[in-house]
């Protein structure tokens, strides 16, 4: 009974849970009231568990991971290079648009470093980490679904989740519209992030999927949400969400054994078939969005930034103008993550983002290297799918101005880094030599 105790106790897996319940649940439009800057309740957590990671830090009787770790070392590099934009940008005069935007700025980008931080050394082994993984893609199945009302029905559930002591800071729900049918945004702040999240969730809910199938258990469940959510990504009508699945398919099907690669493209082609029957129109609609890129107004409208945007650059290339500073209504949109990186945290900032999320990636491939457990490679092999979604949605939209999308992706990396500290800590220490033959 004591050890069952000691399962079941809360820890950092518990707290993790508590901050994707915040970022999935609550309306992202929805705010702290009563605080200057438009605080979310999951940045105020994530700022939690950033005190409750350093005070577990200063003991050694809490069960909290110390020492190396390559998704910890990125996530430390990141909010250094955050600190040094800040203070390059802020030591001089800045119109008090832009020096609310950076001060907003930078408690959001460490609300969401903390998570990763916390998640890496905060979840024990993989049991919590895989309880965690269920209840983020539960929740996003949730929000897909919620999704889809607003797609299907005109319906916006989000609305009447109102919370008390948060204010709205916009009345959108289904924000757009694109051809005769609506753009849902979910619980997120925008159509293309709800189509981005929707995506990340596929490879997790399809290695859960599997796996419950592969043990002999009903499977159904996982199957249902596994749909559910990648009807979210579809009826995003996003580029971005779109690519992104293609991406993160082609990553699982490398990775897969033959049999279910050949499972996985004939109920591809079977959910497409459903989905043109159920809903006319909307295959045609999406397949426009790629066939008329070249006219398209809305890539013709990103693309005419990047004269402004280089100026910036040539300005302010190490360090960038401050995060935060380039605000989309005085300057105009950058719809490219990489680029608005580079324009507000520099040349510097860039490229530790690139290595912030190579690292996650690494970490998860690590793990398939050297476990022998074929659930744990698959399980890695989905986070590494979810986190090239990932990559691939930061070059097609300004994915960290986001807050949700942002929150999974640091619970993304964080995950991959405690992921490889419970392999290591299982695969027994082998002699150099003995490595190498292996």
């Amino acid at each position: 009974m004591a050890a069952q105790a000691e399962v079941q106790r809360a820890d950092g897996a518990t707290l993790a849970c508590v901050f994707v319940l915040m970022l999935l649940m609550i309306p992202a439009r929805l705010v702290i009231s009563g605080i200057p800057m438009s605080i979310t309740p999951a940045t105020l957590t994530g700022l939690a568990l950033g005190v409750i990671w350093f005070c577990c830090q200063l003991v050694t009787t809490l069960g909290v991971a110390k020492g190396r770790n390559l998704a910890r070392t990125a996530l430390f590099l990141y909010a250094i290079s955050q600190l040094a934009t800040y203070g390059y940008a802020t030591r001089n005069y800045l119109p008090m648009d832009e020096l609310e935007g950076a001060d907003r700025t930078i408690v959001v980008v460490f609300g969401t470093i903390c998570v990763g931080i916390a998640v890496c050394d905060g979840v024990q082994n993989l049991a919590r980490l895989d309880m965690l993984l269920k209840f983020m893609t539960v929740c996003i199945g949730i929000v897909a679904f919620i999704g889809f009302l607003q797609f299907a029905l005109a319906f916006d559930l989000t609305k009447y989740l109102a919370v008390p002591g948060l204010r709205p800071v916009t009345d959108d729900g289904f924000v757009l519209e694109r051809a005769t049918f609506r753009r849902p945004a979910g619980t997120t702040g925008h159509p293309i992030e709800f189509g981005v999240v929707c995506a990340i969730g596929v490879p997790l809910a399809a290695h859960y999927a599997y796996k419950t199938k592969e043990s002999g258990q009903k499977a159904g469940r996982w199957w249902l949400l596994l749909a559910i959510i990648a009807c979210g990504a579809v009826v995003s009508l996003s580029r971005s969400a779109i690519l992104g699945m293609c991406l993160g398919g082609v990553v699982l099907l490398l990775g897969w054994p033959g049999r279910r690669r050949v499972q996985a493209l004939i109920a591809a082609a079977g959910f497409l078939v459903v989905l043109r029957m159920i809903v006319p129109g909307l295959i045609g609609t999406l397949y426009s969005l790629f066939d008329n890129i070249g006219s398209d107004p809305s890539i013709e409208g990103r693309t005419d930034d990047y004269a402004s945007a280089g100026e910036q650059i040539a300005k302010h290339y190490l360090l960038g103008r401050g995060n935060g500073t380039y605000l989309s209504e005085k300057y105009g949109p950058l719809d490219n993550q990489y680029l608005g990186t580079l324009v507000q945290n520099g040349y510097i900032g860039l490229v530790v983002l690139v290595f912030l999320l190579l690292a996650g990636m690494y970490a998860a491939a690590r793990v398939r290297a050297i476990s022998p457990d074929p659930v744990v490679r698959d399980l890695a092999l989905s986070l590494i799918a979810a986190q090239s979604i990932v990559a691939l949605g930061a070059a097609t939209f300004d994915l960290l101005w986001f807050s949700t999308a942002t929150g999974l992706t640091f619970v993304l990396i964080g995950a991959s880094g405690a992921l490889l500290r419970a392999v290591q800590a299982q695969t027994p220490v082998l002699p150099p030599m003995w490595r190498a033959v292996r």
